[in-house]
């Protein structure tokens, strides 16, 4: 499988390559065509030292495609370094092409962050200084120049500044809104599959009504010719369940088109149905709360409970060697204006790609769809509440929901 460059570091090279080109063609015609006495050779082998850097560059990079800031920091480095030696053997500050130390900071402040930025503007400034520091006495048609070589420091100086500040911000805010963009367009791409998974779960939860209702009539059938079978007994559970599933489902659509289903709820009231769920679903698991409940009021509507069953859920699927779910519900410090939710199973974790992926996309599944923890993130998100998951230290999975607080009655 191919893999590309990182974009910004393949053009820093290219850019390089061509540099050294004209840097070659320059130095050959200054000397030959021009006749200007220049150290010849020392500036060849500067170019030469650089053409063996730009190989070891493109070699160590052709299979990266996403280079560390640390390597184009110190490709740049490079740049700002080999530049003022060839200044220093043509003239120093006196050389027309001083005011190619800008370049450097240009691709810093589109590349970097603010550190680096600053860095390579600062190591700029330094390198004209110092030509400027080394340039001998020049006096040209009988007027001393050191004035105007210094006030074409503080140019340059003028200009690095402006560069990195004015340059380097608005990188930020394209990238800023690069992000908005890329969130705002994940967002409406989830909304759409949603909206997707809505009708065809309502679609096929009323297919299965009419077969569900006459999967009833035969078992009462059945239990009136054998009322002592205890097969046909054992189908009562389980029908009274899909019965209910479903009964709940009609109130819970009827509920969400009144787009009037956000409600207050106690965390205590939170805590006690969550508790009574779980022992009627989950009989096997222990329940281990490690608080009570805060005394505090949050924001609720009809899905605020099956999000948090579908991560209940997950959490009972992962556990293998403990029958265990350790719940906590108490104070979000520091400020304690949100109340926390964390739940943890004694699964084996998550890896690394699940944990990037979990809450914005499906995810496979062997005993779903793969959708719980996205619809219940969005449910926290409509809540104005967040969802984070991560691997516990001592192992199993953590599932921390936030959610903000109506009232704070104590927080003691």
């Amino acid at each position: 499988m191919l893999i590309e460059t990182d974009p910004a570091i393949s053009r820093l090279l290219m850019l390089r390559s061509g540099a050294i080109v004209v840097q070659l063609i320059a130095v050959l015609s200054v000397y030959f065509l021009l006749e200007h006495q220049i150290a010849l050779m020392p500036l060849l082998g500067v170019i030469a030292v650089e053409a063996v850097f730009q190989l070891a560059s493109v070699f160590a990079y052709r299979h990266v495609s996403q280079a560390k800031p640390i390597g184009m920091l110190m490709q740049l480095t490079a740049d700002v370094l080999f530049l003022t030696i060839l200044l220093s053997l043509s003239g120093g500050a006196t050389n027309a092409f001083v005011s190619l130390l800008l370049l450097p900071i240009m691709i810093a402040a589109i590349t970097l962050s603010a550190r680096g930025l600053a860095y390579i503007a600062v190591l700029a400034i330094a390198a004209y200084s110092l030509l400027l520091i080394k340039m001998p006495e020049h006096s040209m048609h009988q007027m001393n120049m050191n004035g105007h070589f210094i006030g074409m420091w503080v140019n340059f100086v003028i200009s690095a500044c402006v560069i990195a500040l004015v340059i380097g911000a608005m990188n930020r805010a394209l990238q800023q809104r690069e992000r908005t963009i890329a969130k705002v367009r994940e967002k409406q791409l989830r909304n759409e599959q949603l909206v997707t998974l809505d009708g065809a779960a309502a679609q096929i939860t009323h297919q299965l009504a009419t077969p569900i209702a006459n999967l009833q009539l035969l078992f009462e059938e059945l239990l009136e010719e054998h009322p002592n079978n205890e097969v046909i007994q054992q189908m009562q559970a389980p029908l009274l369940q899909c019965r209910t599933q479903l009964n709940d489902f009609r109130n819970l659509s009827m509920q969400l088109r009144d787009k009037n289903t956000q409600s207050p709820i106690k965390a205590e009231q939170l805590q006690n149905q969550i508790h009574d769920t779980l022992l009627l679903q989950y009989p096997n698991q222990q329940i281990n709360w490690l608080n009570e409940a805060a005394e505090a009021t949050l924001q609720s509507d009809a899905m605020l409970l099956p999000a948090i069953l579908n991560l209940l859920q997950n959490a009972v699927l992962a556990n293998q060697k403990h029958a265990q779910v350790q719940l906590e519900l108490s104070w979000q410090q520091p400020d304690a204006q949100n109340i926390a939710l964390i739940i943890r199973d004694f699964g084996a974790g998550f890896s690394s790609s699940e944990l990037a992926e979990l809450g914005g996309q499906l995810m496979p599944s062997e005993q779903g769809m793969g959708i719980a923890v996205m619809l219940s993130n969005v449910t926290f998100e409509r809540l104005n509440g967040s969802l984070t998951v991560y691997n516990h230290p001592e192992g199993g999975a953590v599932a921390k929901i936030t959610m903000p607080l109506l009232t704070a009655e104590t927080k003691a």
